[in-house]
């Protein structure tokens, strides 16, 4: 059964997926991943939104008016990124300098920020959680960083682990504050997958996503972890905007309380084995 929170990539040049507030039914937020071949360009304007540019492979030169950056990566499995931030009112053209594939997400904003290349140095890297619940969490565009209401997290999930755990919501319920959010996976190797629960009890929604590389899944409200099974290796780009504005983007979401406990006890009282035998 397919869901309007899973958005699986298409083939071919430009977008591979795309939201906006429109089509996802929220307020802030818009994302897109673009792939496009060497020597093919793409103009755009950030309009009334502040709009954040990651590269995922290859190299792509960026104008932004007298200005010029080149971004590239091998792949997001291998290096951190560089981060190209682009206030309201921005008109840029993107060149692919070789085969590419890259981000562009928005969300409002008043122009407080200009144009800023931010580099791999500044990135705020951090080991999140315990046990089997161990991921790296890449800050690359952190609440540590300027912006109005933009976020951008990278988060890595090790074969057999979990990430977004203890489940956490910011969807304005329970004192937290109200932030829209987009996976995109990648997952390594190619044909493995990542499994993605959004869940909130109060709109009886409970769905569970089997993620593919490539695809898009929107956290619309409630909780959303994920799990990576014993052979994938998972990748997941976060792009979160909402009501949180410049330093209150820090603002800790709210734990699940049914298993809130576990920050205490990241193993989780594992059942010990074998069962019925000495």
């Amino acid at each position: 059964m397919s869901s309007p929170n899973h958005l699986r990539p298409r083939s071919g040049v430009g977008n591979l997926v795309a939201v906006s507030p429109a089509s996802a039914g929220w307020k802030y937020l818009s994302f897109q991943a673009v792939a496009l071949p060497a020597g093919y360009t793409q103009n755009g304007s950030s309009g009334a939104r502040e709009v954040a540019v990651v590269p995922l492979s290859g190299e792509i030169r960026l104008e932004v008016g007298t200005q010029s950056f080149e971004l590239r990566r091998r792949d997001v499995f291998s290096e951190l990124p560089s981060v190209l931030y682009l206030p309201p009112r921005t008109e840029y053209r993107i060149q692919a300098l070789t085969d590419a594939e890259f981000a562009l997400g928005g969300a409002p904003a008043e122009g407080r920020y200009p144009v800023r290349l931010f580099r791999p140095e500044e990135i705020r890297v951090e080991m999140r959680g315990g046990a089997n619940a161990t991921r790296q969490v890449s800050h690359i565009l952190g609440p540590q960083l300027p912006a109005e209401r933009l976020l951008l997290y990278e988060v890595y999930t090790p074969s057999g682990f979990w990430s977004g755990w203890p489940p956490h919501r910011h969807d304005g319920r329970m004192g937290s504050l109200y932030i829209e959010e987009t996976y995109y996976y990648k997952i390594q190797p190619a044909h493995g997958f990542a499994i993605h629960r959004n869940y909130s009890p109060e709109d009886g929604l409970d769905e569970l996503l089997l993620a593919k590389d490539g695809d898009l899944i929107l956290a619309p409200k409630g909780y959303h972890p994920v799990v990576a099974p014993p052979g994938s290796n998972v990748y997941y780009l976060n792009y979160m905007a909402g009501e949180a504005l410049n330093e209150a983007r820090a603002t800790p979401p709210v734990d699940d309380p049914d298993w809130a406990w576990m920050r205490e006890d990241w193993a989780g009282k594992p059942l010990k084995l074998p069962i019925g035998k000495p």
